[in-house]
């Protein structure tokens, strides 16, 4: 069991812990800070979504937590209080001449806001009426209590209790408590399982050679940083399903291993033909087989896979190698980047550097009856180096590209032709006669803009 205390004091997680030292460091940026809005228009019952939100928050314990540090600068703990709760917010903005202006402009507002740790609510609802039948219901909370899974876990629960309040289906369960995820944390660090899965990493670490370390006072979160989005239009999608079968890997893999290859030929280029390895690093859940499938938390972890290829491979064959050793390592994926940091003696205040990450979000925006809905990602925390996210619905409809870089590392120039190069890669890459081509001849391929215009839209950022 936790070591909770009277008073309800519960520990950190390790992942916690990382953020507590980012606070420490960056007191005055909102620099982890995870936001959405749910755009909802058709025949919305306001009772009924108020009161769904409203439970909604009661059940996601987690949104109360606060953060208590002794006197004696001891370790922080956190205690989960009621009386911490956020309140919805409900704002009637049609009476402005731009009321999605208006709301959209709040939202910036209060994501800019410098949030502390030791003392904030760290979380906010709000829900804006910004028409006859349109709302926005926003959800904002810092990384160190939830991840973006756990937003999207608390969508999704309130669409559920929405739709029972309409007649539609039952109310479903609510969340497990935190205490009940911290207790299985704790019989897996005493588990055979735990063993396994360090000594899967110690040896994984000892035949990595290209991972590089942060020091935390070197982060930039100040800076202004380069984003792109890019809209991946239903060719795209229909092209990436069919290689996705003709290979027999999951579709995220099959973007994951893609980008890595691309990734790779941009490192390399022509200049370096003989490299053949790229370290990338990937999100996990750790959540499946455990309480934390259905808790909004911090869970997330992220790791690195070492991502070899064989030049003389067909590209078919390098997916469904590569794919089988993502799979593998998966089973080890619940051993924490934060304690493997430990076992590498990473010493306080050092951080690995997670460049480039390619993170593959394949969540549904929850169903609400009678009206429309669409998830908008306002934050999503800060990030290192160069990142690609892709989001989009579980079958790969509605997919998004966006690529983040930070400028000290990376110009202008350079991002913006990985802009226009990476999704023309893509959807080159996606053709059906690429899957016979030997992998040398993939990395060293100059891509069709034709193709790409063809399949994605660019927006402003």
């Amino acid at each position: 069991m936790p070591d909770i205390g009277p008073t309800g004091e519960m520990p950190l997680t390790l992942p916690q812990l990382d953020f507590w030292e980012e606070f420490t460091f960056h007191p005055d940026q909102p620099v982890s800070t995870v936001a959405h809005y749910i755009e909802l228009e058709g025949d919305i019952d306001e009772p009924a979504l108020t009161r769904a939100i409203t439970r909604t928050i009661r059940e996601a314990e987690i949104l109360s937590a606060r953060f208590r540090v002794s006197p004696d600068g001891g370790a922080p703990v956190q205690v989960c209080d009621p009386e911490f709760l956020p309140a919805l917010v409900q704002v009637d903005l049609r009476e402005e001449a731009e009321p999605l202006e208006v709301a959209r402009k709040r939202m910036e507002t209060d994501l800019a806001a410098k949030l502390d740790l030791r003392h904030d609510k760290l979380s906010v609802h709000a829900l804006y009426r910004v028409g006859e039948r349109n709302y926005l219901w926003y959800i904002r909370a810092h990384h160190i209590i939830v991840d973006g899974y756990g937003l999207a876990l608390i969508e999704q629960r309130c669409a559920e209790l929405y739709n029972y309040y309409r007649g539609q289906g039952d109310a479903g369960l609510p969340f497990h408590p935190l205490a009940s995820f911290l207790s299985e944390e704790a019989r897996y660090q005493e588990s055979r399982k735990w063993n396994d899965d360090k000594a899967f990493w110690s040896d994984y670490f000892a035949r990595a050679s290209d991972i590089e370390v942060l020091e935390r006072g070197d982060e930039d979160y100040g800076g202004p940083g380069n984003h792109a989005q890019v809209s991946l239009f239903p060719e795209f999608t229909r092209n990436l399903q069919a290689t996705a079968a003709a290979v027999e890997i999951g579709w995220p893999d099959l973007l994951t291993l893609l980008c890595g290859l691309y990734l790779l030929r941009e490192r390399t280029g022509r200049q370096m033909p003989t490299e053949n390895a790229l370290t990338l690093w990937l999100p996990f859940m750790s959540r499946w087989g455990s309480v934390g499938a259905h808790l909004p938390a911090l869970l997330v972890n992220i790791l690195p896979f070492r991502m070899e290829v064989n030049r003389t491979d067909n590209l078919a064959d390098f997916l469904k190698g590569s794919a089988a050793e993502l799979k593998r390592q998966r089973r080890y994926s619940r051993y924490r980047i934060e304690q493997i940091s430990q076992d590498q003696g990473l010493t306080e205040g050092s951080r690995y550097f997670f460049s480039p990450l390619i993170n593959v979000l394949p969540f549904n925006a929850p169903a609400f009856t009678g009206c429309r809905s669409r998830r908008h990602i306002l934050g999503s925390g800060p990030a290192d180096g160069f990142n690609l996210t892709f989001r989009g619905e579980d079958d790969a409809s509605n997919l998004t590209l966006c690529l983040d870089a930070d400028p000290s590392l990376m110009s202008t120039q350079a991002f913006s032709e990985h802009e226009k190069k990476l999704p023309s890669f893509l959807s080159d890459a996606l053709q059906p006669e690429w899957l016979t081509r030997p992998v040398g001849d993939v990395l060293g391929t100059t891509c069709s803009s034709a193709l790409f215009d063809a399949a994605v839209q660019r927006f402003p950022m």
